[in-house]
């Protein structure tokens, strides 16, 4: 039923399309693909264009063809395959609250009734892990700097609480709040290597689907692109040593220590272990005092 102008023959395999010399040539039970005028095949791309496109338009239908061939496929690969793509596509992303996922909870403490609780806890954790180390560092500290260290560690820790230990990142409800690290769906992006722009392996995760990205999401970490260890807290105690009468621009620590203006979240093969070589900003170590001037 084609018109025979502008219809050509091509291989399935890679969309070679077909002289008379090269059909006579190919050997028995080659796939070919038949194209009308204005239409391409460029191999397992098309089918991966189609496959997709059915993703979006007919999900549930795609489910159930998935778990019809898998009752009768016997090759493991293949019924990996199918598992994992049957498991995807039936994941509750949207839901939130327990009795809408029973089985996303499973594992966790009754005391989390949604997900977003969860996640919120799993960010404070976090933060008040990062708390603890640089509170840590006190007995590196010069002795008679240790009080001044100890009041910015309570200056911090009070931002800290006010802000909910920055858990709003990983909520849903706070999308707006949220909107830098991640989509209103709920997708994590990794950000890493420190030094590029994108992760090339283009990994992502939404913690939200289900129990196994759940699971999987506790190991990406949350990246210090100048290091916690190695730079900001040897810094900061450095920086409250040699004050001299200066005062120590404890928020510009705070941001490098407990914010998204120097954490990347980093799927853990991504995450960049050796040293950054990178240091603080040493034009922002003090702050600026205000002038003052007496009225004569």
């Amino acid at each position: 039923q084609l018109p025979l102008a502008g219809s050509r023959l091509c291989l399935y395999e890679d969309g070679t399309e077909l002289t008379e010399s090269y059909f006579r040539a190919l050997p028995p039970q080659t796939e070919l693909v038949l194209l009308g005028p204005g239409e391409s095949w460029r191999g397992c791309a098309s089918d991966i264009e189609r496959l997709l496109a059915a993703f979006c338009s007919q999900q549930g239908a795609v489910v159930e063809a998935a778990r019809r061939l898998l009752t009768d496929e016997r090759a493991p690969r293949r019924q990996k395959l199918l598992a994992d793509l049957i498991h995807n596509l039936s994941e509750n992303i949207l839901a939130e609250d327990k009795e809408d996922d029973k089985k996303w909870f499973e594992g966790l403490e009754s005391r989390f009734k949604n997900k977003s609780s969860y996640l919120r806890h799993s960010c404070e954790s976090r933060m008040r892990g990062y708390m603890r180390e640089v509170s840590g560092f006190i007995s590196n500290v010069h002795p008679a700097s240790r009080d001044a260290y100890r009041g910015i560690l309570d200056l911090m820790a009070d931002k800290l609480k006010s802000v909910k230990y920055n858990g709003c990142y990983f909520d849903r409800r706070e999308k707006e709040e949220a909107a830098r690290l991640c989509t209103a769906e709920g997708w994590f992006s990794c950000q890493g290597p420190f030094d590029r722009d994108d992760c090339p392996c283009k990994h992502s995760i939404n913690p939200y689907s289900n129990r196994e990205s759940r699971i999987l999401f506790s190991t990406w970490n949350l990246d210090h692109i100048i290091e916690k260890k190695r730079a900001v807290v040897p810094e900061l105690a450095e920086a409250v040593k040699t004050r001299d009468g200066r005062e120590v621009n404890w928020e510009y620590f705070y941001q490098l220590l407990f914010t998204l203006d120097n954490l990347k979240l980093v799927h853990i093969a991504c995450h960049k272990k050796t040293n950054h070589n990178l240091s603080c900003d040493k034009t922002r170590i003090y702050r600026k005092r205000k002038q003052t001037h007496e009225i004569s």
